[in-house]
């Protein structure tokens, strides 16, 4: 199948589920090869399952982005199937909650090991191959709450926010030399997450999304396949250049302050 993406080699971190999934899809549909990577094996396999794409295009592996060693091996498996890596999509994190007063150290210490050192480590593993063929983006996956921050979040907030700074650092370093690195940074998503939370409070997805009617100007929480048409926009030759940025794909509601 021909598209954008064709050729391509694409890693996605965390993408057994929510966005990270429908990064997976998006990509596949544009023509990419894909390797995604998850602590879930259930969910992994549950996914490849659905995704059902040709076995020549499509392979995952459990990894643990907190492992250096993990990331490592996720770039030399794509390498090995493939013999490049063209892009990055570092989505795999976690969420966290408390204000600063209420967490705790092994709460700071989760929440950045994920969703901060975790998208360096991936970034760390996939470099050197983009840098070789002088080509490459990488697209983290923050969130809003690195552009207005929420109460009750102090980790998530400084996490996501770092990785603004991790892309521009990137971006700065490695723009001379063919590599683009750009943050999305989604608003209220209805993911698996939680459509499972939901429905241990007896609410389907309707009732949940119903409840979301007065989020940003739009009036709505995206799903994941907004989210993921913003990744594969960034990732794509059409954002040749765009680079260093932190793309807010949150229905408006950074309009409004948290």
């Amino acid at each position: 199948m021909g598209g954008r993406l064709e050729g391509q080699v694409a890693l996605v971190t965390g993408g057994a589920t929510g966005i990270g999934r429908a990064c997976v899809a998006r990509l596949l549909a544009e023509g990419a090869c894909v390797l995604f990577t998850d602590v879930a094996a259930e969910d992994a396999r549950a996914a490849r399952a659905a995704l059902g794409s040709d076995p020549q295009r499509l392979t995952w592996m459990v990894s643990d982005v907190r492992d250096p060693a993990d990331c490592a091996a996720a770039a030399a498996r794509a390498l090995e199937l493939w013999g490049r890596i063209d892009i990055l999509v570092a989505n795999a994190g976690l969420q966290s909650h408390g204000a600063l007063l209420e967490s705790s150290v092994s709460d700071w210490k989760s929440t950045l090991s994920v969703n901060l050192l975790g998208a360096a480590w991936s970034a760390q593993a996939v470099l050197p191959a983009m840098l070789e063929r002088g080509s490459g983006a990488i697209v983290a996956i923050s969130s809003v709450n690195a552009l207005i921050g929420y109460p009750g979040q102090a980790a998530y907030d400084a996490a996501k926010a770092g990785l603004v700074a991790l892309v521009r650092h990137i971006a700065l370093e490695y723009g001379r030399r063919g590599v683009r690195a750009n943050a999305v940074c989604p608003g209220a998503t209805v993911t698996e997450f939680h459509l499972r939370r939901a429905a241990q409070r007896g609410e389907d997805g309707a009732q949940l999304r119903a409840r979301m009617r007065d989020y940003g100007l739009l009036g709505r929480a995206a799903e994941p396949a907004e989210i993921a048409a913003a990744v594969a926009f960034l990732a794509g030759p059409e954002a040749s250049f765009i680079t260093a940025q932190a793309l807010a794909v949150d229905g408006g509601v950074s309009a409004r302050g948290a």
